[in-house]
């Protein structure tokens, strides 16, 4: 097993960049997850990686090899596409191990492996079926077990699971994590689903453009964003969003307040500061809570009722909508006045160019 380390890395199509310049350690044995926008790059950073893509410039570093030029098949890599790409003439056991065959791998080496694989992914009633004869769940672990018979440095999963079903992808998404624990494996993992990212990942990597936006633990990403693009990113439901302007400040706290919002004081770095800037406030809407006294107000526009929780799209008198999701059931009615507190302490203020000013911790 190894680690990755990627240096300036730059990929254009012809005059167009798509990759610019991403800078990236992953240490051995990490569970790295890409995500952003449709068109952001993640998947060409990835195809960078198991060598389906030139490097225009930069470095990339597998283990203690320079891999710019190696051949795919010599980079210790082994990759799981979103669609399963299975031979439909093949069982499960000849699907898995043809890899293997192809290198010539000694039969008794070849049969071990395969059924070593089958076990981890509890698959082993499997391997005399063909692909036809399986869910989707079930060709995406032959896909997988495929790509662990090759025992790479690193894993690379391309939007795996997004061809599933909501439920099958939970299951599969727990398959993961516990493949990840017993194999202790490099894994890179690129997707557009917020839960999976959030769930799966010691470290995320946020791209936009090309450009990494974020580098952290998925809590870290969720609680203290860089800037407006990673708060309004990372996080299911988004965050909220106010343009605000500063009251007044009083060492490392500032009060803002706008046509919305009547005033919330909250920590920051005040440090560039004055009295009257325009800033961007940003709250979840897990830290809204209903009370008499709060600082918002605004006018029920939908009610979704989940049972553990309510969600309630709100009108404000600004004409702005935001999203509150209060814990409990709570019968509320279109056009009602609801009355809500901000929770300062969960708060995010941006300044003018979108850079957060979180207070240092």
């Amino acid at each position: 097993m190894a680690g990755l380390e990627l240096k300036a890395l730059h990929k254009t199509y012809g005059q167009v960049p798509v990759i610019k310049g991403v800078d990236l350690s992953v240490s051995h044995g990490e569970f790295v997850v890409f995500v952003g926008p449709s068109g952001c790059g993640k998947s060409t950073l990835l195809r960078m990686i198991a060598g389906l893509e030139d490097i225009t410039s930069g470095e990339l570093w597998i283990g203690d090899r320079l891999c710019n030029a190696v051949e795919p098949r010599d980079r210790g890599i082994a990759m799981v596409f979103q669609s399963y790409a299975l031979y439909p003439h093949m069982t499960v056991y000849d699907n898995v191990g043809f890899g293997l065959k192809l290198a010539r791998t000694d039969k008794a080496e070849r049969d071990r492996k395969i059924r070593d694989a089958a076990r981890i992914l509890q698959m082993e009633h499997l391997l005399d079926r063909k692909p036809s004869q399986l869910s989707g769940g079930q060709r995406q672990r032959v896909a997988i077990g495929r790509a662990i018979v090759r025992q790479p440095e690193v894993f690379l999963f391309d939007e795996p699971l997004s061809n599933l079903d909501a439920a099958l992808r939970v299951d599969m998404r727990m398959e993961l994590a516990k493949l990840h624990q017993d194999l202790g494996s490099t894994m890179i993992y690129v997707t557009h689903d917020q839960v999976e990212a959030m769930t799966l990942a010691d470290k995320i990597v946020v791209l936009n453009g090309g450009v990494v936006q974020q580098v952290g633990a998925p809590i870290d990403l969720y609680q203290r964003p860089a800037n407006l693009f990673v708060a309004g990113f990372i996080g299911s439901p988004k965050m909220n969003f106010a343009e605000v302007s500063v009251q007044s400040i009083n060492g490392g706290m500032v009060t803002v307040a706008s046509k919305d919002i009547s005033a919330v004081t909250v920590a920051a770095d005040t440090k560039s500061l004055k009295v009257g800037d325009r800033l961007t406030l940003g709250v979840r809407p897990h830290h809204l809570s209903m009370d008499a006294s709060g600082t918002l107000v605004g006018g029920v526009s939908l009610v979704e009722r989940l049972g553990n929780e309510t969600n309630v799209s709100l009108r404000l008198p600004s004409g702005a909508t935001w999203l509150v999701v209060l814990d409990g059931d709570h019968n509320l009615r279109p056009a009602q006045a609801l009355q809500l507190a901000i929770d300062a302490e969960k708060v995010v203020l941006f300044d003018a160019a979108g850079q957060s000013l979180l207070a240092a911790m």
